[in-house]
């Protein structure tokens, strides 16, 4: 019996360490996906110009086309996770 009692006291005491190291929530983090960043530039396609043109009435009408761009998207930074400090649940 008292060799019962012995090996149980050794190991409480090997034990109790153990539970005395328990962490604290010091932060809580939640992830956010943020979106690519992209840089564009323009290339003109056709300049804006007027036209004289006939009309099923048989009439001269002058019109006028704007310019036509084409729109160049460029990545800068691809999209990626970052950690945001939210509240705890």
């Amino acid at each position: 019996m008292k060799k019962v009692f012995a090996s149980a006291a050794v190991l409480a005491a090997l034990a109790a360490p153990a539970f005395a190291w328990e962490g604290q929530v010091v932060a809580c983090y939640d992830k956010v996906w943020v979106p690519a960043k992209y840089s564009t530039s323009k290339t003109l396609i056709m300049a804006a110009h007027t036209e004289w043109e006939h009309n099923a009435l048989g009439q001269m009408v002058k019109m006028h086309y704007p310019a036509v761009y084409k729109e160049n998207k460029h990545m800068k930074a691809p999209g990626h996770y970052v950690a945001v400090k939210a509240p705890c649940k």
